[in-house]
């Protein structure tokens, strides 16, 4: 029985350990961005116009 006290004390340090690191990763501004993330993929990451002027057929019959 003195040993479920021991592991319950140490899953209540470890629980509040947790609770600690998780405060200052909030506090620092770590979860400050949340849009961006979720549409950075939508963005292309080349111009559309220059790709259009080097694959357009007109060139490539002069």
């Amino acid at each position: 029985m003195h040993i479920m006290v021991i592991l319950i004390g140490f899953s209540l340090f470890i629980a509040l350990c947790f609770l600690i690191f998780f405060l200052l990763a909030v506090r620092s501004g770590q979860y400050d961005d949340q849009h961006t993330p979720a549409i950075r993929m939508l963005f292309d990451d080349t111009d559309p116009k220059s790709t259009e002027e080097e694959n357009s057929p007109a060139e490539a019959n002069s």
